[in-house]
């Protein structure tokens, strides 16, 4: 069985709560990250972690931190908005009019195992959160009146 509907149907529909260990442990890196408490983060990261990108190639902040390349933070990361889906958590976060930002955390068995990163784009995530009921969710970034600015669209099918 499909839930069918439509997209403001699906968009209405319930999230998973925002407390299961898979957000605790992708909060976690944002704080450890704050700290610059790289061991914490590598008990909660995967080593071989899967990471895309999509925005300018100078605006992969966290990829720079995670690695160590970066122990400068010269782009806050402040999460805004948190939504767990699944397996997957999202955050959001923006600093003023000039910077939006999305990351889409994979979570195994208490681990994060693939970051996908996206900078100055407005995002769109439809889930098939259960083959055996094909129970689909979709997700869309904040509101792009926020920014009073165009940015791509990108729509994700997971």
């Amino acid at each position: 069985m499909v839930r069918k509907g439509t997209l403001a149907e699906l968009l209405a529909s319930k999230h998973e709560p925002r407390n299961t260990s898979s957000t605790k442990n992708v909060k976690a890196v944002y704080k450890a990250l704050a700290r610059k408490d790289m061991e914490t983060i590598g008990g909660l990261v995967a080593p071989d972690l899967e990471w895309w990108f999509h925005g300018p190639p100078h605006c992969q902040h966290m990829m720079r931190m995670l690695t160590g390349e970066s122990r400068n933070v010269e782009f806050k990361l402040k999460p805004r908005r948190i939504t767990t889906i699944g397996d997957r958590v999202i955050i959001e976060g923006w600093k003023g009019s000039n910077a939006y930002w999305l990351h889409m955390w994979s979570v195994k068995e208490d681990v994060i195992t693939q970051l996908r990163g996206y900078f100055d784009t407005w995002l769109t995530v439809i889930f098939r959160v259960s083959e055996e009921d094909g129970i689909i969710r979709v997700w869309q970034s904040e509101s792009k009146e926020r920014l009073n600015r165009s940015l791509p669209d990108v729509v994700l099918a997971i």
